[in-house]
């Protein structure tokens, strides 16, 4: 037995917004867009959208002080300094902090009684703004997925499950300025993502279908992406969306879990991070689901780690301490994530793994 829900109308294509964002004149005449104070200026989205809510007659407030990892206490303080205006819909614009940073905006602006911490119960949540979701980097999958990663005050990334933006814009011009260590870092997320899902206890037929079509668009254009190939950066475009359509289905695994802390504790942005670990849970998982991991690994040419390193994920060495991998176990293990992942994890395995990742 499976279900396959995905209600995001998705939107393609160079100058999409122009084309198509009318629509959003469906949703209300006042919006807030939701950003980071950079990349979405530099590579022209926030232009584009500006026009076409000009052009359709929509108010707009632009909060733009949305940090790359997006804490508690963001969130809190954007409430508070937004609460007196009145939203129609929110509007993410940028990579994955800005859109799960709307998604957790959307419900706190519409019921001002809840907070940040009861995000995180299911039986709270009855009522949020619609979203709009405008990726301008190739790897969260935010997009189309339901969740929102934030940082809680004890340094911990918790993800939530709240509402499927209604529209996703993807335009290929936002991701052509990219630099290439961005484009490796987002584009090794939309690979696990893809990876992640086709390995979940919880994937499905279409989910499988999904998974195997963004691992093969990536296997053939994240090196060219990474240096600069405009046609290989569009095409992880659209690999990182499917990858998102998988992880709204399968969630994610055991990587995702033990990769927060690298980014978290050492700076490590989260593709990043998660791939390093990604292959080593992997190997684990022969013992359970040998076809599927065999499948992984000859889609990427024989070896995911050959790939991996192939592309330069490893050439950046990451200094750990015996100690942190000890105080990263603990919570590892008690991390949902594991229940998606086939195999039995051990705190014995799952310092194994960081150590085999790290070069401990």
């Amino acid at each position: 037995m499976w279900e396959f829900y995905m209600p995001t109308d998705v939107f393609f294509g160079e100058g999409v917004l122009s084309e198509k964002g009318a629509i959003l004149d469906a949703l209300g005449k006042r919006a807030l867009i939701v950003t980071g104070r950079r990349s979405s200026k530099m590579n022209g989205s926030l232009d584009d959208l500006t026009d076409l809510l000009n052009r359709i007659g929509v108010q707009y407030t632009i909060f733009d002080n949305v940090e790359e990892n997006p804490s508690f206490d963001n969130v809190t303080k954007a409430v508070e300094f937004l609460e007196s205006e009145t939203f129609d819909f929110v509007i993410g614009l940028g990579g994955g902090s800005p859109m799960d940073f709307a998604k957790a905006i959307a419900v706190l602006l519409k019921d001002k009684h809840l907070t940040v911490e009861d995000l995180y119960n299911k039986e709270k949540i009855n009522y949020w703004l619609p979203v709009v979701a405008i990726p301008t980097t190739a790897g969260t999958g935010s997009e189309v997925t339901p969740y929102s990663i934030l940082t809680d005050p004890s340094g911990n990334k918790r993800g939530c499950r709240l509402m499927f933006p209604v529209y996703a814009f993807l335009d290929p011009r936002y991701v052509y300025s990219m630099p290439g260590p961005l484009t490796l870092s987002t584009g090794v997320d939309a690979l696990s993502h893809a990876v992640e899902g086709f390995l979940s206890k919880r994937a499905t037929p279409p989910s499988d279908a999904l998974s195997i079509e963004a691992m093969k668009i990536i296997y053939r254009n994240l090196k060219k992406a990474i240096e600069g190939d405009r046609n290989a950066r569009e095409k992880m475009l659209i690999a990182s969306c499917l990858a998102g359509m998988v992880i709204a289905q399968t969630g994610t695994t055991l990587a995702h879990a033990m990769g927060y802390h690298l980014t978290i504790e050492k700076g490590i942005k989260h593709g990043r991070a998660t791939g390093i670990i990604l292959p080593f849970v992997m190997e684990t998982m022969k013992g359970e689901i040998p076809d599927r991991v065999d499948t992984v690994n000859k889609i990427f040419g024989g070896s995911l780690l050959k790939f991996l390193r192939e592309v330069g994920l490893y050439e950046e060495k990451v200094i750990v301490t015996s100690d942190e991998i000890e105080r990263w176990v603990n919570t590892v293990l008690k991390a949902k994530h594991i229940l998606n992942t086939p195999g039995i994890f051990t705190p014995e395995k799952i310092k194994r793994i960081y150590g085999e990742a790290l070069e401990v």
